[in-house]
């Protein structure tokens, strides 16, 4: 049945969790014998990538191998030699990244300087690969690897921290290999930090009672936000209406948009359950990477909360050597030259770069003509570089870039305000539904970017981004909402979307519940009689494929 909806090989698909019992049979068999186990898991997680990207698992085994190689080397140079490895890592890295989700902007970008031959070795390239690799490759434009952005990011981290001396070379190639592989987060996240990570590969399987019912939980509960509660909002509302914003009035845009914020937060959220839940069948701890966000009562909570191995990830590895609340340092330098080029090239015309060089310009000046503030203006700039290559990470589109950069100025309010506002201790409770409130609203308002920047159907998942399109869907939606709101017919609309807003407020109520609420039935469930967890499962699965009926979306963060 799920194959007929023409989807990639994930977790809402049939044939995966036949694929996840041959995993667990073999795992049984070599449960004693943890090398084999882990050679086996290893070429377990190639195949289900191979199943996922095709010919590209080559891109997958190529960054595995190289930072492998590259890691050993480094644990036995010091000094100058082992900079010099880490600096290989990070170019071998950073270029896979971004020939594969930047090389057709740049070279679109660069097509007016370079003359029309340019595009001609990028149309070799395309049949060569059509012929020799049984892909889809296209002229037009180059192919994205599902989850490249996750698994660069897990071996980048790995190499650093090897750099550091913070986690010790994996000898065994199968073993760092499974641990860059491991196909329940490959291709989504989390991001998977190697010193948590590896020391579980050399434990033996184990799997207590409450294990097997908390991982049963997370698959369920992963299931069942995706397909109630992301693609039936997407499919009813959210799809239509950032479709053609002109063509609804200001309050549905205001609709689609509040179902967007849940929808994103439902799909994205629910992989991770289903993820959790899986590895933790295997045996397997991963990271939590939400923690209910939209309780958050300031932007910078909420980015402890939300895509949380992303967040510390930007953290540890840009932010604070940076400088951080340190100042400025000369990776600030290095990644600010990067991102501007980025930006120029992202520019569409001399007179937008002009302005850009002539900001970046007079910003340098007043930083160095006033000495007093320039710390505080260095850790700010450090904060929103850290959040415009953030948003840069998403995709070669304007609309993340100003979604980053948006992000990057509410922590610097926030920061600001906090420093004046006697509310930073909210010490009183309408204080916090303040917060909630107004960082519920802001996050949202930010998000009408980011969709606009996003694709939506399996088809489009390895398209190059329409940056005009993109922009004008986005300004469209911010039009209607500014001058064509109070002109709607409000109750018209309430009445014919009362399921929408129904689900909408359900979703909400369960997601604010109290965190003791949640691990009382999460907990209760777990330690359920078996016949319990059984009938609830195939509850579960029948109401998620009643729901599958009218179509699967793709999962929103399988594009980054």
């Amino acid at each position: 049945m799920l194959e007929s909806l023409s989807q990639p090989f994930t977790f809402l698909n049939s044939s995966f969790w036949a694929f996840m019992l041959v995993v667990l049979a073999g795992m049984a068999a070599s449960e004693k014998q943890v090398r084999i186990r882990n050679a086996y898991l290893c070429f377990a997680s190639l195949f289900f990538y191979w199943k996922t990207s095709g010919a590209f698992v080559a891109i997958l085994i190529f960054s595995t191998l190289s930072d492998w190689w590259i890691g050993g080397r480094m644990n036995i140079s010091e000094g100058r030699q082992r900079k010099c490895w880490l600096a290989l890592s990070l170019i071998v890295n950073l270029s896979v990244l971004l020939y594969f989700k930047y090389a057709y902007f740049i070279a679109d970008a660069l097509q007016p300087l370079l003359g029309s031959h340019w595009s001609q070795p990028h149309a070799a390239l395309g049949q060569w690969a059509n012929a020799h690799l049984g892909t889809t490759f296209r002229m037009e434009q180059i192919l994205l690897p599902v989850g490249i952005s996750f698994y660069t990011f897990q071996t980048m981290s790995y190499a650093i921290d090897v750099y550091r001396k913070e986690v010790k070379p994996v000898h065994s190639v199968l073993d760092f290999g499974f641990f860059v592989s491991f196909f329940p987060q490959l291709v989504a996240g989390p991001i998977v930090r190697a010193k948590s990570f590896i020391p579980q590969l050399h434990q033996p399987y184990r799997l207590s009672r409450h294990e097997f019912g908390m991982g049963l939980f997370w698959i369920l509960n992963g299931l069942i936000k995706k397909v109630w509660l992301a693609d039936y909002l997407a499919i009813n509302v959210v799809d239509r209406v950032f479709a053609n914003p002109s063509s609804y009035s200001g309050f549905e845009n205001l609709i689609g948009l509040y179902a967007y914020s849940l929808q994103v937060y439902a799909d994205f959220s629910g992989y991770t359950d289903m993820a959790i839940g899986i590895a933790l069948l295997m045996g397997f701890h991963l990271p939590v990477n939400f923690k209910s966000p939209y309780k958050a009562r300031n932007v910078g909570e909420f980015w402890k909360r939300w895509h949380i191995s992303l967040s510390s990830w930007l953290k540890d590895y840009l932010y604070i050597p940076m400088g951080g609340n340190r100042g400025a340092s000369w990776f600030t330098f290095i990644s600010g030259t990067f991102l501007l080029g980025f930006v120029l090239l992202m520019s569409p015309n001399m007179g937008v770069r002009l302005i850009v060089l002539s900001g970046v310009c007079l910003t340098g000046a007043a930083i160095f003509a006033f000495p007093n503030v320039r710390k505080r203006v260095s850790i700010n700039i450090n904060l929103m570089m850290t959040m415009l290559l953030g948003g840069l990470w998403h995709g070669a589109s304007w609309n993340f870039v100003l979604w980053g950069g948006l992000n990057g100025l509410g922590l610097i309010a926030y920061k600001g305000w906090r420093k004046i506002s006697p509310w930073g201790s909210y010490t009183r409770w309408w204080h916090q539904a303040v917060g909630v409130l107004l960082t519920f609203h802001f996050i949202t308002l930010t998000r009408i970017w980011f969709r606009s920047g996003s694709h939506v159907t399996w088809d489009a998942l390895d398209a190059p981004h329409d940056i005009w399109n993109e922009w004008f869907t986005a300004n469209a939606m911010i039009d209607q909402l500014l001058h064509g709101f109070w002109s709607s017919p409000f109750e018209a609309i309430a009445s014919g979307y009362a399921p929408v807003l129904g689900l909408m407020f359900a979703g909400m109520a369960i997601h604010c519940l109290p965190e003791r609420i949640k691990n009382a039935y999460r907990i209760a469930f777990a330690n359920a009689p078996i016949w319990a967890q059984l009938a609830v499962t195939f509850a579960a699965i029948a109401l998620a494929f009643a729901g599958m009926s009218s179509g699967v979306q793709p999962f929103i963060y399988f594009q980054f």
